[in-house]
């Protein structure tokens, strides 16, 4: 596997957006990606991750009061095979360059597998807050 970063300016809702983050089942991510439709510009910064020439993920990094709330959304085709931490690492580095103090992400309690996700981003170093997101400094490792 040889995964690839691949920073999309400006992003567009296309394909393989509606084939991974679309075809998502329900209650994972905001219902506005399913009104886009192809060609749309999606808001934020997006980057895709592709291996040997097929999108097996994305990120996503958008600035909210200096800290850097992130998307990650990976092809259930490739689950168990490290795609997910390769975005996680690779928006921490993003956040880190650009000065953010705090990677931050919420799971949405409709999520179908909120409990793993939360447990998953917690043993790369996340911690709940009252509010329902998961935080993380951005300078530290993600491991």
């Amino acid at each position: 596997m040889t995964l690839r970063w691949i920073r999309e300016t400006p992003a567009h809702w296309d394909g393989d957006k509606a084939r991974i983050i679309g075809g998502a089942p329900p209650g994972i991510f905001d219902t506005r990606f399913k009104s886009c439709r192809a060609g749309d510009l999606v808001s934020g910064e997006w980057w895709r991750v592709d291996d040997e020439g097929r999108t097996v993920g994305y990120g996503w990094l958008d600035v909210v009061w200096g800290d850097a709330e992130i998307l990650l959304a990976t092809d259930p085709e490739a689950a168990g095979r490290g795609v997910g931490t390769f975005i996680l690492d690779r928006l921490d580095e993003e956040a880190r360059s650009r000065g953010l103090r705090y990677l931050y992400n919420l799971v949405r309690p409709t999520h179908p597998r909120a409990a793993a996700l939360t447990a998953w981003l917690e043993k790369r170093g996340f911690t709940g807050s009252e509010d329902g997101r998961l935080l993380r400094a951005a300078t530290r490792p993600a491991h």
